[in-house]
């Protein structure tokens, strides 16, 4: 009986510790891709940064740097949602 009430408590705790903040990192993750808008500023899972410029159903468009090169990424590939730079006047 001790037996089973240890592996119950052992699987909870699995749940608790592992799984259950696992799914809300990815259900926040889709949140964010899915909430992307124009003029955004976004990093990439590889390390690149730039403004939103489109975005698709699947992809997004956007654009780096001062020379405003457009790279198109899958959504799944957006990493951060940056804050805006604000104006220095």
């Amino acid at each position: 009986m001790d037996f089973v009430i240890l592996m119950v408590l052992m699987i909870a705790m699995l749940y608790f510790f592992m799984i259950r903040p696992e799914n809300k990192r990815k259900k926040e993750a889709e949140t964010l891709r899915n909430s992307l808008a124009v003029g955004d500023e976004i990093t990439t899972i590889g390390g690149i940064t730039g403004t939103v410029c489109g975005v698709k159903e699947t992809t997004v468009v956007f654009e780096t740097g001062a020379d405003r090169v457009r790279i198109e990424i899958a959504k799944w590939g957006v990493s951060t949602k940056n804050a805006k730079p604000t104006e220095q006047k």
